[in-house]
């Protein structure tokens, strides 16, 4: 029997799925300081999503018996894979259960800013009647650039050229022949891409390298007139990972007009406070980082959180190990 805990919460059936195969579960919430202090020594397995951060130091006072972390969702910024792979820790992840429920939801962001759908609901709420003021444009006859090419961004791609949008993509690790199949335009560089498209949707991880990618600069390379000749302003959606759309920058270019709107789900700083002044401009709106919120990603998650941990308690390979060349 091995211990697993569960840190930030879980579907129920996952939990059961786990107690079924004769597991002892654990489903409860730790402070920084409680896992620095070893609350998690002893456990074989644990299971995260975005809010627990397991550093080298918590993973170290974690590892007496530790065989796996799971990440139940995508990115695993918040785990040292480095630290997890030395102590020969698997570190594993559900990079596909997820896929739909953000494609959707950046669908969703990129509609509420074209047709001002915050600012309409906000006034109609204040008794105001704007229907003058809120003329938008549409998707179909602009281009569509997506900083990524992994699963998520091709779900866009397929959606936004149902729409009519013209789709264009940087990802220096993705073939040209990906992209080609799905009748997208790779470029080889990010400015590149923000030289060529109206809207940016943001599908890559945080690292060194994207750290404050999308800054005041790039911003400035966006067209604002769509292929159809339509001045349709410039636009940027972000529900990857915080901290690639540098905020005080993004600010700046949507209070100067050089960006005509911003939609966030991740911020650098989560939650984001509620003082921040992006939150308080007019063309900005955001969610609090719900893209993987729905009742079918949740279980997708769960689902195969359960099937690769247990594969590795099982001492069985994994398709979804993330960082199987630092293992020792």
């Amino acid at each position: 029997m091995a211990r697993i805990a569960i840190t930030d919460g879980m579907e129920e059936k996952a939990i059961l799925l786990f107690e079924k195969a004769g597991h002892e579960v654990i489903d409860k919430a730790y402070t920084p300081e409680e896992l620095l202090q070893g609350a998690l020594d002893g456990v074989d397995a644990i299971v995260v999503r975005s809010a627990t951060k397991l550093t080298k130091e918590v993973i170290e006072a974690s590892s007496s018996s530790l065989k796996v972390i799971a990440r139940a969702g995508v990115g695993v910024d918040n785990i040292d894979l480095e630290a997890a792979g030395a102590m020969g820790v698997f570190v594993v992840n559900a990079p596909q259960a997820s896929t739909q429920s953000v494609v959707e939801l950046t669908l969703s962001h990129l509609l509420a800013s074209l047709r001002f759908l915050p600012k309409a609901n906000e006034g109609l709420k204040q008794g105001k009647w704007e229907k003058n003021s809120l003329k938008g444009t549409e998707l179909s006859g602009k281009a569509l650039g997506l900083i990524g090419f992994g699963r998520i961004a091709q779900g866009v791609s397929r959606v936004a050229q149902a729409f009519g949008m013209e789709v264009h993509a940087f990802d220096p690790y993705v073939p040209e022949r990906v992209a080609k199949s799905e009748n997208t335009r790779l470029h080889k560089s990010v400015d590149s891409l923000f030289s060529a498209c109206t809207h940016i949707s943001i599908h890559c991880n945080l690292t060194d390298e994207t750290h404050h990618l999308v800054n005041l600069e790039r911003i400035r390379l966006m067209p604002t007139i769509g292929s159809d000749g339509i001045p349709c302003g410039n636009h940027i959606v972000n529900c990857a990972r915080g901290g690639i759309v540098d905020e005080d920058e993004a600010l700046e270019a949507l209070q100067s007009y050089e960006l005509t709107s911003l939609a966030l789900d991740v911020f650098e700083i989560e939650p984001v406070p509620a003082d921040h002044a992006l939150l308080q401009h007019p063309n900005f709106h955001g969610t609090p980082h719900i893209g993987a919120s729905t009742l079918e990603a949740q279980l997708r998650v769960g689902l195969n959180i359960v099937d690769s941990v247990l594969d590795i308690l099982d001492g069985k390979d994994c398709d979804f190990v993330v960082n199987r060349s630092s293992l020792q």
